[in-house]
C-alpha cells in the first residue's frame, strides 16, 4: 500500500496524473494495480487526505547523469475510487511525534510532515486500515 502527498487541483476528479513525483520510504516500488491514498498537499493549498485510488500507470523517471545523490522519481496515473468522508491533514497528525509508538498517525506524520516535501511513500497494512476508516 502507498500514499502520496501532492498538488491536487481537483480532488473530485475521476483520475489524477502526477508527473515526476519524489519517492521515499519504499515509494519507488509503486506499480500499476496498487492501492494509493491521495493527500492534497497543504503546502499547495490542499486539505490533506482527499481520495483513495488505484494506480493505473507507474513509470520510473531515469536519473540524470552526473548527479551523485538523486531521489528516485515516478510518474503516476491514479483512478479515484472513493472520496474521503472526513478530514485528515497536518494539524490532526502534528501531535503524533513519538516515532517509536507504532501508531498509524505517527507513521503518516513521520513520512509526510517531518520533511514537508511532496512525495510517494510506502505505508504499513495497519496504516492502510486506519486510512480506510476515512472512506
Amino acid at each position: 500500500m502507498f500514499a502520496i502527498k501532492a498538488a491536487i487541483d481537483d480532488p473530485s476528479a475521476g483520475s489524477f496524473v502526477l508527473a515526476g513525483q519524489k519517492t521515499m520510504y519504499g515509494g519507488k516500488n509503486i506499480a500499476a494495480g496498487d492501492t494509493i491514498f491521495v493527500f492534497a498537499s497543504e503546502n499547495e493549498g490542499g486539505t490533506g487526505l482527499v481520495a483513495r485510488g488505484i494506480v493505473t500507470a507507474a513509470e520510473s523517471i531515469a536519473r540524470s547523469p552526473g548527479i551523485a545523490r538523486q531521489t528516485p522519481r515516478v510518474s503516476l496515473t491514479i483512478r479515484r475510487m472513493a472520496l474521503a468522508k472526513r478530514p485528515l491533514g497536518r494539524s490532526a497528525l502534528r501531535p503524533f511525534t513519538d516515532w517509536t509508538d507504532g501508531r498509524p498517525e505517527t507513521e503518516l506524520n513521520f513520512k509526510f510532515y517531518r520533511q514537508a516535501t511532496n512525495k510517494i511513500v510506502g505505508i504499513s497494512e495497519r496504516t492502510a486500515a486506519f486510512l480506510d476508516g476515512f472512506f
